[in-house]
C-alpha cells in the first residue's frame, strides 16, 4: 500500500483532535480549541513511526506513553501531578482503545485498506466514513457522561480561583440552571454577588441577558482561572465556566450537566 504522508497526518490531526475532546469530556478538564487543534498537530507526527521498521514492544510502548503525555501537556498544561496522571491515562486509554478496534478488524478481516504497523494505522478509505464513526464515539461518551447521575441530596463545594485568590462556597447542582455565555459558549455558575468586593481589580466582566421567573435581566459575568468542583466523596473536578454574581443565598448553583 502506498502511504501519503498528508494524508496520514490529516488523518492522525483529525483523530487525536476527537481523542483528546473525548479526554476533556472524560476529565472534565478545561480544553481550548487552539490548544486542541495545536496539540493534535503535535501528536500527529508521532504516526510517522508507521514508515519506520517493527519495533521491540517495550521501546513502543515507551514512545506510545511518552507521546501521551507530551500531548496532554501540550493540550491541557500542567496544574499538578495527579491530574497530569488522570489526563494521561484517559488519553494514552482511548488511543489504546481505538488502535485495538482497529488492529482487531485488520486481523479479522485482513482489509487492503488498512495498514498498521508499530501500533499507528493508515486507513485509506473516505473521510466521510471516518467522521461518522469519531462523531459517534464522542456521542456515546457524551452520553454516558451526562446521564452519570449524581444524587439529589449530594452536596457539593464549588472553589474558585483568581490569580493567587481562592475562593470556595457551598456548591448547590439545579438544574434551573441553564446560563450559558453565548459569546464562549461556556456554561454559567452563578455565585453570590458579594464576591465582587473581592475580585481584584483586573478581572475583566461583562453582561449577559438571562430569563427568570420575573421576568428578563442582566448579569454580570467574568472568566475564573481555575474552577473546581467538589463532590460529597471527595472527587474533584475541574470545570470550564465562566462565573455569574447573583443572589444565591451564600451558594454556587451550576447545572448538573457540569458533573
Amino acid at each position: 500500500m502506498t502511504i501519503y504522508i498528508d494524508v496520514l497526518i490529516i488523518l492522525n490531526v483529525y483523530v487525536n483532535f476527537f481523542l483528546l475532546r473525548i479526554t476533556a469530556k472524560l476529565t472534565g478538564a478545561p480544553l481550548k480549541p487552539v490548544r486542541c487543534a495545536a496539540a493534535s498537530f503535535y501528536g500527529s507526527l508521532f504516526s510517522l513511526l508507521i514508515l519506520a521498521p517493527q519495533l521491540p514492544l517495550a521501546v513502543n510502548t515507551a514512545i506510545k506513553l511518552a507521546a501521551a503525555v507530551t500531548v496532554v501537556i501540550a493540550a491541557f498544561g500542567v496544574h499538578g501531578v495527579k491530574s497530569l496522571v488522570k489526563n494521561s491515562a484517559a488519553f494514552y486509554g482511548t488511543n489504546f482503545l481505538l488502535a485495538g478496534a482497529v488492529y482487531g478488524v485488520y486481523t479479522w478481516l485482513k482489509p487492503s485498506f488498512i495498514h498498521f504497523s508499530n501500533s499507528f494505522f493508515y486507513i485509506d478509505f473516505s473521510l466521510v466514513i471516518l467522521i461518522i464513526s469519531t462523531a459517534v464515539l464522542y456521542f456515546i461518551v457524551s452520553m454516558l457522561r451526562r446521564f452519570g447521575g449524581y444524587s439529589a441530596d449530594e452536596e457539593f463545594s464549588v472553589v474558585i480561583r483568581i490569580k493567587d485568590k481562592l475562593m470556595k462556597f457551598d456548591g448547590l447542582a439545579d438544574t434551573g440552571n441553564a446560563l450559558v455565555d453565548f459569546f464562549s459558549g461556556k456554561p454559567v455558575i452563578v455565585c453570590p454577588r458579594e464576591m465582587e468586593d473581592s475580585l481584584p481589580d483586573t478581572v475583566k466582566k461583562r453582561i449577559i441577558p438571562l430569563n427568570t421567573v420575573s421576568g428578563d435581566d442582566l448579569m454580570w459575568i467574568f472568566c475564573p482561572d481555575e474552577t473546581l468542583i467538589i463532590r460529597s466523596s471527595n472527587e474533584r473536578k475541574a470545570v470550564d465556566v465562566m462565573i455569574g454574581l447573583g443572589d444565591t443565598q451564600g451558594k454556587a448553583i451550576f447545572s448538573p450537566k457540569i458533573i
